[in-house]
């Protein structure tokens, strides 16, 4: 019989508490399921370790809960504190709005503040989390986002977003359209009939072998931002024909095939580290390419624009790092499939000051599955540089 894992539980060097709050935001209609339109609820865990402290970290990731990873409890269990909360797309990313997700960052971050008595808070941006903490955080210091790609808010420059006092960037890709990008599959030159491919294209027919040379790669990677244009090209023409016909609030889905073909997966001399080849961060990547689990495979207009438009989204952790004045730490796991070398480079090299330090974790794996010690490892380097910036843990 399989073993059956349970929710994390309070041990008795820490409590697991429940996160759930809610907020009222100006809405013309509901893109979560469930509830009135116009009000919005979060959840997710809170871990809070025995001895008190005045500060906590907060992880928020666009779609996935941060609170049931296993690094989580590591975090409790050196006397961190620490709220892995959920935004309101948990689990379903069809219609997300990455400005929204920012103000749900928000309101867990006033509550932080607020309700649960902490004095600082530090955002802790996990995988996808890493571009959403380096977007929110700008637009707390420096607003400037008056609305979401499509046009329809939220107005950053008034949505009164607290800051952070520091930033992590952990095991943190670039941002979901730039990812998504490098993972498109540009073989596919047919939306609506995936399986019609430019063979010179496709590193999954067996036709092209790695390593793949630099010619290949180039033509490669200026192909996959091109197929997200031309779907960006067409959800905007689409957008155009809805509010032209009168049904501006009306919106569209689409499925996007084809988004597991990075040449990294394949080829470890691509963006190298200490990943195993042929493999992927959710197995085998020509099976994930196609699989109902890949990134942006069900997505709506206005969602494209603001998660998946490479030209359009808004989110963008690099350029949004120049913004961020206070602390900055980069933690890199070097066997990560899923955020390589090149990821956490631009992070670093994004932000304009000189407080900033970057870490190896080496031979860490994205979710340190089966790496107890590693998880243990990344939470110690954590610790310590929160110390030397003078925070309370």
């Amino acid at each position: 019989m399989s073993k059956i894992l349970s929710l994390p539980a309070s041990t008795a060097e820490y409590d697991v508490l429940p996160l759930s709050l809610g907020y009222r935001e100006q809405a013309l209609f509901k893109d979560t399921y469930g509830g009135a339109v116009g009000w919005v609820g979060l959840g997710g865990l809170f871990y809070k370790p025995k001895t008190d402290s005045d500060t906590v970290l907060i992880s928020m990731h666009p779609i996935g809960g941060t609170g049931r990873l296993p690094i989580m409890r590591e975090f409790a269990k050196q006397g961190i504190h620490v709220i892995g909360a959920d935004s309101r797309y948990r689990g379903v990313d069809n219609a997300l709005i990455m400005e929204k997700v920012a103000t749900d960052l928000g309101a867990v971050v006033r509550h932080a503040k607020e309700n649960l008595g902490y004095k600082r808070v530090v955002l802790l941006g996990w995988s996808g989390g890493g571009a959403l903490s380096s977007f929110y955080q700008a637009q707390a210091e420096a607003p400037s986002v008056t609305s979401s790609p499509c046009g329809t808010g939220p107005d950053l420059t008034e949505a009164d977003l607290t800051p952070a006092d520091a930033v992590i960037f952990m095991a943190a890709h670039v941002s979901r359209h730039g990812t998504l990008t490098e993972w498109l599959d540009p073989s596919i030159t047919d939306e609506t009939d995936p399986y019609t491919r430019d063979a010179s294209l496709d590193i999954y027919s067996g036709e092209h072998t790695p390593p793949f040379s630099p010619d290949f790669l180039e033509r490669y990677r200026a192909a996959q931002i091109a197929r997200n244009r031309k779907i960006t090209a067409w959800v905007e023409d689409k957008l155009d024909w809805l509010r032209s016909s009168g049904r501006e609030n009306e919106e569209f889905a689409f499925t996007t095939h084809g988004t597991m073909a990075d040449p990294r997966w394949l080829d470890p001399a691509v963006d190298p580290n200490d990943r195993t080849p042929g493999l992927c961060y959710m197995g085998d990547p020509r099976i994930v390419n196609m699989s109902p689990v890949g990134l942006a495979r069900a997505s709506t207009l206005r969602s494209w624009l603001s998660q998946w438009s490479y030209d359009r989204a808004n989110a963008d952790g690099p350029r949004c790092a120049a913004s961020i004045t206070k602390p900055v730490l980069v933690v890199t796991n070097t066997a990560d499939h899923a955020c390589t070398p090149s990821h956490s480079q631009r992070l670093y090299d994004g932000v304009a000051h000189d407080n900033k330090r970057a870490v190896d974790i080496v031979g860490a794996k994205h979710y340190y599955q089966g790496q107890p010690e590693l998880a243990a490892q990344a939470v110690t380097a954590v610790k310590d540089w929160l110390s030397t910036q003078g925070f309370d843990v």
